[in-house]
């Protein structure tokens, strides 16, 4: 018997067992549906998750002053770096061309007062200055109004965007705050915009209660202070965040005149933290899932045997007339591992499209408008029935192989 005929006779068998066919099939199914559900649904919520992130600027790295190290040896200088001075930073822009978004911003002050007719905040405001990319590089939202325009940016407009906690302390409920007059640091603003509400996410918090005007206003009323420059940049592809802060690096050295091999004069760092502390907590929930999927697939591959072994049973007769015509144990036990593995096979496809659908549902529950293809587990899900099917199938078939034809013949 040649091994198209016995696929043939392997087919035809599960073909003529139709319902113990599909209970078996649907036990693999449970097992490989909730391996990819839970699997899936995790991916679903990871990738909200960095979605997210990316908008609270997890894609983003800062450039700015060296930090000074005060843990220096007796004897021994600290090493000063001289500030990022303005030109420096707007030369940086001008000349940075890789794939993201670049914003110069600095504070002002941490502690203004701002006034409002009779009304007074705590004296504890910082006002920060930026150009006009400082909203998106930051991952800051505008709740009402507008951005700095081109024309303001440039002249140094009186303009002022405000956060939530400024709109609380200086308007009555149901005050539209825009076009109003507000006072700080001896000048009136204008108010143009009001920043999202930032909560506790991604550590913004201060924006909350901060007050942003144009770069070149702010240095307009610092009133000759030195102020310290941050060069913020936003990378629309996460996964090139580390090559980018290479070319930034190299960059902001040729335009810092740090000679080569040489300390850098600058601190360069990302914002990655929170995301990447929440990506871990996402990869213990993965291994959680596999576990527990792995667990139900054990339980489906000792019932898939189980019913196998029953099979064998139940056709004792016919595996003695297969030998007596010719069949050998190893045609025998081809014969039983196609079984096995075609309805591992038909149970892993019915399973993994469940699973797709289970865990996108959830997923889309949690966080609406995710749709995740999981692709790894779709293969690791194929990959596992075959496994399954050569594993509980391999037992019952060995024992069929062994059967004697003249006892097989005889059995009742």
């Amino acid at each position: 018997m040649n091994y198209v005929e016995n696929i043939k006779e392997g087919v035809k068998s599960i073909v003529s067992n139709k319902l113990r066919t599909t209970l078996t099939a649907m036990i693999i199914a449970i097992g490989i549906t909730s391996l990819v559900s839970i699997l899936t649904a995790i991916d679903g919520i990871q990738s909200s998750i960095d979605s997210s992130f990316s908008q609270l600027g997890s894609n983003t790295f800062y450039i700015s002053d060296k930090r000074v190290d005060r843990s220096t040896k007796q004897g021994v200088s600290e090493k000063k770096y001289p500030p990022i001075v303005y030109i420096q930073a707007k030369k940086f822009i001008s000349e940075y061309d890789a794939d993201g978004i670049c914003s110069v911003n600095s504070t002002v002050t941490w502690n203004a007062e701002v006034k409002r007719n009779s009304k007074i905040t705590n004296p504890n405001i910082p006002i920060k200055c930026g150009d006009i990319n400082y909203l998106a590089v930051e991952g800051y939202n505008l709740d009402q109004g507008r951005n700095f325009s081109g024309f303001e940016q440039q002249n140094g407009a009186n303009v002022a965007l405000i956060g939530t906690e400024i709109v609380d302390a200086l308007y009555i409920s149901n005050e539209n705050p825009l076009n109003t007059t507000i006072s700080l640091l001896g000048n009136k603003f204008k108010v143009i915009g009001v920043l999202e509400k930032q909560g506790n996410s991604g550590g913004n918090s201060s924006a909350d209660r901060a007050i942003i005007v144009p770069m070149e206003t702010g240095r307009k009323i610092a009133q000759g202070r030195s102020l310290s420059y941050n060069i913020g940049v936003a990378v629309k592809d996460p996964t090139k965040i580390d090559v980018t802060i290479g070319e930034a690096t190299g960059l902001m050295k040729a335009i810092r005149k740090d000679l080569p091999g040489s300390d850098n004069s600058f601190d360069i760092r990302k914002r990655q933290s929170l995301a990447e502390k929440l990506e871990e907590i996402t990869g213990y929930l993965r291994l959680g899932g596999f576990t527990i999927g792995f667990i139900t697939l054990i339980g489906a591959s000792i019932g898939l045997m189980n019913i196998m072994l029953v099979s064998v049973t139940e056709r004792t007769r016919e595996i003695g007339v297969r030998k007596a015509l010719g069949a050998t144990p190893r045609n025998i036990r081809q014969q039983f591992l196609l079984e096995a593995l075609v309805i591992t096979q038909l149970g892993g496809v019915t399973g993994i499209l469940l699973g797709i659908v289970i865990g996108n549902v959830i997923s889309t529950f949690l966080n609406p408008g995710t749709f995740v293809i999981p692709w790894l587990w779709i293969v690791c899900g194929f990959g596992i029935g075959v496994v399954v099917g050569l594993l509980s199938g391999y037992l019952p078939a060995h024992k069929a192989s062994k059967l004697d034809p003249i006892e097989s013949l005889r059995f009742e």
